[in-house]
């Protein structure tokens, strides 16, 4: 089997990688300000993406509950789940403009207010602190915001995965890549756009899950697999903190999170509390212990003093039927299946709590208050991005910021020529040799190996300058390997090939920061080598890119 190419170029003034919630945010806005726009989708815009079956928390601000103190939100923001590792301008922005994304989606038809005619705010919050994460349901958002790209004229083309970003000689980003993988035999389409907005989620199947025997046992969307990350990297945008690990937490071995929907209290084997924060279930407040103390499942259960299990005893019925309700706002139904399947009485039993596998949630593309990359005409929105995080609240937000100055941006270029880039034939030769190919490797071996590998040489309990320069080397001889070995059976397969292969460069990208950081920071880069922290990093944000085949690390200053 062979690749083949459709003749027609889908040409559009914004190009939205991504149909996820930042991609749809940004497809209805950027329709609004007059752009004519094109969303490429791997899967289908109505259920794709981290945000397909629910959500139930978003973090915003709104006057009229927080009151005139913006700065206290901000520190308490920072204080709890995104954490400090952000440039404060942008976060700033985000909350600052999160109220008009809730009001825009209770227009869509989003149900912003379940609980009564008042917003209400539960969950990832301290004693004696104002609450900032809206409580909602979002079982019906991607249908919905699909429907709203639509009713705008926008052009969805699902089933099509973008691997390659077109870029001028200048550096300008002028079009992408894609594949149709509707049908078994793949086909190579070519978007021209004047502007494109990445929005591609997070990096996932990278590390081992919680059970690593099934690869799509993850926390996030396991399609989202960095390839946003790796098409910009390779097109030489910059990313920013991509050394520092983030993990999330939520139900052991049931690797789906929503561990703010739960309502009870974090506790050891003996049902005593392990964090400070709560003694008693409390829906409005929840146990931000796991936001503070990102460490604490796994140290617990390497120092002995473990399991940690989540404690829903003495809740109330009425907490318990609230819990159950925000289960499937949040898209958590395989949840209250399975305690149902299973007879689970949560008044009598607790729940095991663990750590999910290494994420890249809030660590990638480094952006600037416009939304737009280190690259002319990229924009990004979402948890691509490295230099904010807010979830939810960063993808949707941020997808109406890209998309506002990239469709304002679209106006003052021209379209320039993609027929002819090299780039399409280099990467028609490579499907072509997957495809091509009697004998070979599947993609789950190479999968597989490369999750070894980051757990082994670039992981979470140590590392060290060998540790890091041998994987270094592993994951190069892997790479290697891949291109020579790897066999496509069909467009499906040719697909997950080329994601194992976005994930090799995004891991080659993390090494190498890691092994640059020559300094123990924070819950999960311990450097046995430099187990001190460097105080002259502190406020720092290391990045890395590509210049015409040469690497470029710095340190630069964090927006404060």
């Amino acid at each position: 089997m062979s690749v083949k190419r459709r003749s027609e170029i889908i040409k559009s003034d914004v190009l939205i990688v991504g149909g996820g919630i930042g991609g749809m945010q940004a497809a209805i806005t950027a329709a609004d300000e007059g752009a004519t726009v094109v969303v490429a989708e791997k899967a289908d815009t109505r259920r794709s993406g981290s945000g397909a079956t629910g959500n139930d928390h978003f973090m915003c601000y709104i006057p009229s509950y927080h009151g005139e103190d913006f700065d206290a939100i901000i520190a308490e923001v920072t204080d709890t789940l995104v954490g400090p590792l952000q440039d404060l301008d942008l976060l700033r922005l985000m909350m600052g403009r999160s109220f008009e994304v809730v009001q825009k989606w209770e227009s869509y038809g989003i149900n912003m207010r379940p609980y009564g005619e008042d917003y209400a705010f539960y969950g990832h919050a301290m004693p004696g602190r104002r609450r900032y994460h809206l409580k909602y349901d979002g079982q019906l958002q991607k249908p919905l915001l699909t429907k709203e790209a639509k009713k705008r004229g926008v052009q969805i083309v699902n089933k099509t995965v973008i691997n390659q970003l077109l870029t001028d000689e200048s550096g300008r980003v002028i079009g992408a890549i894609g594949i149709c993988t509707a049908e078994d035999e793949p086909e190579v389409v070519i978007f021209q756009a004047k502007a494109v907005i990445i929005s591609t989620g997070n990096a996932s199947r990278m590390y081992p899950s919680t059970n690593p025997a099934y690869l799509f046992n993850q926390a996030d969307c396991p399609a989202t697999t960095g390839s946003g990350h790796a098409m910009a990297y390779r097109a030489g945008a910059r990313l920013v903190n991509i050394d520092m690990p983030y993990l999330h937490a939520g139900p052991k071995y049931f690797a789906r999170c929503g561990k703010a929907t739960w309502i009870g209290v974090l506790v050891d084997y003996y049902g005593r509390p392990v964090g400070p924060f709560v003694n008693k279930p409390t829906k409005e407040l929840g146990d931000a212990t796991s936001d503070i103390w990102q460490g604490v499942f796994q140290e617990k259960m390497e120092n002995g003093s473990g399991p940690v299990f989540m404690n829903c005893a003495e809740n109330t019925p009425e907490d318990t039927e609230f819990m159950m309700k925000s289960f499937y706002s949040e898209g958590d139904t395989s949840i209250v299946d399975y305690l149902q399947q299973y007879h689970i009485d949560l008044n009598q039993s607790m729940i095991e709590f663990g750590t999910y596998d290494y994420a890249l949630c809030g660590r990638g593309l480094d952006i600037q208050l416009s939304g737009q990359t280190s690259l002319e005409g990229l924009y990004a929105a979402g948890d691509v991005l490295g230099n904010v995080r807010g979830d939810i609240t960063s993808a949707a937000v941020f997808g109406m910021i890209s998309a506002e100055n990239a469709a304002a941006y679209a106006k003052t270029v021209d379209f320039a020529e993609v027929e002819t880039h090299p780039l399409i034939q280099e990467s028609m030769d490579l499907y072509n040799s997957l495809l091509d190919r009697k004998i070979g490797a599947h993609w789950k071996e190479a999968n597989s190996m490369l999750q070894q590998i980051m757990k082994d040489y670039v992981g979470m309990k140590v590392r060290s300058k060998t540790l890091l320069k041998s994987g270094l080397k592993y994951l190069g001889d892997l790479k290697r390997y891949c291109k020579e070995q790897l066999k496509a059976e069909n467009a499906h397969e040719l697909m997950r090939c080329l994601e194992v292969l976005d994930l090799l460069d995004v891991a080659e990208a993390i090494a190498i920061t890691s092994e640059n950081r020559k300094e123990s920071r924070g819950a999960y880069h311990h450097r046995s080598d430099y187990t001190y922290t460097n105080p002259l990093l502190d406020n720092k944000f290391q990045t890395i890119e590509q210049k015409n085949g040469e690497i470029i690390l710095n340190f630069r200053d964090k927006v404060r």
